[in-house]
């Protein structure tokens, strides 16, 4: 039986991802930060899930599960490594905290370092162990190829993905392990309703609230009309499996609008997202 590690495997797209690989025959190691939810997908996916408890922003906690993982196989390759942990910060740059752009960099970017210097030598990069080479499929979003406004420490955290993927992936050719990136539009998760959280009050204030507003009732659209999470787990698993894997896999909900983004001028793009969201000067 074939391994893959999932980390942020609690709800969403890392949930679905250990849903979908759990029912073709694979074991699942899927990392949670709370036991409750380490008890919860036990009892929802069965014997072949194993639960690591990290965050993994925790460098100490990720090595340590990567030991148990590595128990657990006994010498054989891990099959795969997705990188799907993370969070998303919104607001002006001008008024966020650098503890807040911090920490969305440590979770989205540092985290999937941690993981891949961890797990790394278990796809392969340790000659000791027997069995094909495994791969590290890590999830971006449309957001790395992309810079929307107001949700700069998201959009930079997934630019940096990209860079990272691109260059581990060149770096990676040494062992015979490859990196793939996936990369969804609006995808429906937990983390459009987490927006429903976002503290408005600081904002009050702020030239930017009626931008903030217009945005946020834009993502909580996005939750009702975004991808199946399920959707982005067939696609990890092409990542995975296929003999001649994409570099990057792109699968958004709404094909055309992004293609026009991508295809316009910036300047254009810019006045266009400025007019719909009141960002342009007044007077």
């Amino acid at each position: 039986m074939r391994s893959v590690v999932v980390t942020g495997a609690s709800t969403g797209i890392g949930w679905a991802i250990a849903q979908y690989l759990i029912a073709r025959g694979y074991r699942v190691f899927g990392s949670v930060r709370k036991q409750a939810d380490a008890d919860r997908l036990t009892g929802e996916f069965g014997q072949n899930f194993t639960p690591l408890l990290f965050d993994v922003t925790d460098e100490a906690a990720v090595l340590a599960a990567a030991r148990q993982v590595r128990e657990v196989l006994g010498g054989e390759t891990l099959a795969g490594l997705v990188n799907n942990a993370g969070v998303a910060v919104a607001g002006p740059v001008l008024e966020l905290s650098a503890d807040d752009f911090r920490r969305q960099m440590d979770v989205n970017v540092i985290g999937p370092v941690i993981a891949t210097q961890a797990f790394g030598p278990l796809l392969g990069a340790d000659p000791s162990l027997n069995g094909p080479k495994g791969r590290i499929v890590m999830i971006s979003s449309v957001a790395g190829k992309n810079g929307n406004p107001l949700s700069a420490p998201y959009c930079t955290s997934k630019h940096a993905i990209e860079g990272l993927s691109e260059s581990l992936r060149r770096e990676l050719m040494l062992f015979g392990i490859d990196v793939i990136i996936v990369a969804p539009g609006a995808v429906k998760t937990p983390i459009w309703s987490k927006a429903e959280q976002f503290d408005m009050s600081v904002y009050q204030n702020s030239p930017y609230l009626p931008a903030l507003n217009k945005v946020m009732a834009f993502m909580m659209k996005l939750g009702e009309t975004g991808l199946p999470a399920e959707r982005i787990a067939e696609v990890v698993f092409e990542a995975l499996t296929a003999a001649r894997p994409k570099v990057r896999y792109q699968i958004t909900p709404d094909r055309m609008r992004h293609f026009m983004t991508a295809a316009l001028p910036k300047r254009t793009v810019d006045r266009i997202i400025a007019k719909r969201l009141g960002l342009l000067p007044q007077g």
